[in-house]
């Protein structure tokens, strides 16, 4: 199998585990150049991945050896690179969000498409055993129609934990940017595309004091809604009920629940790839655990990387593709709109259901 040279913008905390798989577990990728802006992280995930070339991203993206661009810079950096991306030609796949603007992510699909390239974004969770295992349960009727759904992240932020949380409570950040890609993502994977969207937000506390080490005790000015609820509507007719929200300090919610119409399904955190999955039929007296089918329980970052690439030999279209995350990025700005303003939002995109992996996959390979 001939691998497919691909090339890492940012060498930050989440890249740890991209440059792991790209070189360890997928067996077509092959991680030929990372670039970042403080050149030494790069020189150092270089020398600890083994990777042959530490270049600047200009570089980078003018190089004919990279075909894919795998940008894992900050937000606010993920419209720019993946433009420069895909107009020197590369396929390229990002972390969420596919932006911070909707106009800027409507951009970079209709570019990905008029240049005949291949846009993809993060999270690519869903490609895991535990939430290709809830696909199958539902393709194959065991709770029968699915008629609603619930969603619930709630926390109470970053500043007890995270050395920079700032950026949480500022433009781009809150609990539904943040973390609403991730369960979004999912519900879109199970249920479909979404047709519309009604959203209340507020903020609870204007002000958070930093309990970290590196900053104990400073002060951030919030300036996004930290409590986000509303309801989503499916094409296919099913109702969600989404919370995300850092203003809660505990909870036994769950984290997403599919209501069938002959069962309900209890679904894996969708931070993660594998399980547990619990399933109780209309008739069943108990919750019963069912055993992932799926391969890639474990961290998997970066299979949505591999699947381009598995894409490129294939003429597919890629699972974790540009339209799926722009469609997620509309439901975001909608709930927030949908509070503003009062009413429902509409949904001008859709986006197909991702197909879903194929069983019996030997670990490192997508076909």
């Amino acid at each position: 199998m001939d691998k497919v040279k691909v090339g890492i913008v940012g060498c930050g905390n989440i890249s740890g585990i991209y440059f792991e798989n790209l070189t360890q577990l997928f067996v077509n990728t092959e991680v030929f150049a990372c670039a970042d802006v403080f050149r030494e992280r790069a020189e150092e995930a270089a020398e600890k991945y083994g990777i042959p070339h530490v270049w600047t991203t200009e570089e980078l993206l003018a190089s004919d050896e990279i075909q894919i661009v795998v940008n894992l810079t900050t937000p606010a950096g993920h419209f720019e690179v993946c433009k420069q991306a895909l107009l020197a030609g590369k396929h390229v796949y990002v972390e969420k969000p596919l932006s911070l603007s909707l106009e800027h992510g409507n951009e970079l699909v209709k570019l990905a498409e008029e240049k005949g390239l291949m846009i993809g974004c993060a999270p690519d969770t869903f490609l895991g055993a535990g939430l290709q295992t809830c696909r199958k349960l539902i393709d194959d009727g065991f709770i029968g129609e699915p008629v609603a759904a619930s969603a619930f992240m709630v926390c109470h932020g970053h500043e007890s934990w995270h050395p920079d949380p700032e950026f949480y409570y500022k433009a781009g950040g809150g609990p539904m940017f943040d973390m609403g890609p991730y369960y979004l993502t999912a519900l879109v994977s199970l249920l479909g595309p979404a047709a519309t969207v009604c959203g209340m937000t507020k903020t609870s506390f204007p002000q958070r004091t930093i309990t970290s080490t590196k900053k104990f005790g400073q002060k951030i000015d919030v300036e996004v809604p930290t409590h986000v609820a509303g309801t989503v509507q499916f094409v296919s007719g099913a109702v969600a009920t989404v919370v995300t929200s850092f203003d809660v300090w505990d909870s036994t919610l769950p984290r997403i629940e599919i209501y069938g119409s002959r069962g309900t399904l209890i679904v894996p955190d969708p931070n993660t790839f594998g399980g547990p999955i619990l399933l109780k039929p209309a008739n069943g007296s108990a919750f019963t655990e069912i055993p992932l089918v799926h391969n890639y329980a474990d961290n998997s970052r970066g299979i949505g990387v591999a699947d381009i690439a598995d894409c490129i030999a294939s003429g597919n279209k890629p699972r974790a593709a540009g339209e799926l995350a722009n469609h997620v990025l509309e439901i975001m700005h909608a709930f927030h709109t949908s509070s503003d303003t009062k009413r429902y939002v509409e949904l001008a995109s859709r986006c197909e259901q991702p197909r879903p992996l194929p069983l019996g996959l030997i670990k490192g390979y997508l076909s």
